[in-house]
């Protein structure tokens, strides 16, 4: 890239890469040199992973068939923005992908914490706080509200894990949620995701 395509920025981890072009000329060129590089060096590109992506937005506002992409755990693509004088816009740009919702939500589940009744929420929060700030501080810088969902799905699973503990919420899931909404308003800090302000399954 640095020798033959200086002027086209890219990202690379692992095997994974984004280089940025000006036009679709720009881009199948590239594609075609980066083709012929790797069979150089008997490697290949992914056949089904590799693509090329328009990068639609209030300025790029043509038709094409790819609009959006993933890298390290988040989609881009075209969405609805608002700029400082509260203005909309379309803004080509990155938020956590839905593979890496679904991946959180699954952590979650692994977590079994209804299972776990011999446990107070200060055990709780030490043992998975750690995990929830970093998923916050990691997919939260962009269009942080695409991370509620998940965040959402933690609520729920400490409304199970309080009608497993105690007799008086066993079997009354609102009457649970409530309990925890409280506890949410009175010790914010509590749970990483409580400081967030969002609209939770805690109300």
């Amino acid at each position: 890239m640095a020798r033959k395509h200086p002027g086209k920025p890219f990202a690379r981890y692992a095997d994974d890469t984004v280089a940025h072009c000006y036009s679709m000329k720009d881009a199948e060129n590239l594609l075609d040199s980066l083709k012929k590089r790797l069979a150089e060096c008997e490697l290949e590109l992914h056949p089904d992973k590799t693509r090329i992506v328009y990068c639609k937005d209030e300025d790029r506002r043509g038709n094409y068939l790819e609009t959006k992409f993933d890298f390290l755990g988040y989609t881009f693509r075209p969405r609805r923005s608002k700029n400082k004088y509260g203005k909309h816009f379309i803004s080509f740009t990155p938020a956590v992908s839905n593979k890496a919702k679904k991946a959180m939500r699954q952590t979650i589940r692994g977590w079994r914490m209804h299972l776990k009744p011999d446990k107070t929420l200060e055990d709780l929060s030490r043992m998975f706080n750690q995990v929830l700030r970093g998923w916050i501080n990691y997919y939260g810088r962009f269009y942080k509200s695409e991370l509620y969902s998940v965040l959402r799905h933690m609520d729920r699973a400490l409304v199970r894990w309080a009608q497993r503990k105690y007799k008086k919420l066993e079997g009354h899931q609102r009457r649970a949620t409530h309990w925890l909404g409280k506890i949410a308003r009175r010790e914010p800090k509590l749970f990483a995701h409580w400081q967030m302000g969002i609209r939770s399954a805690t109300g």
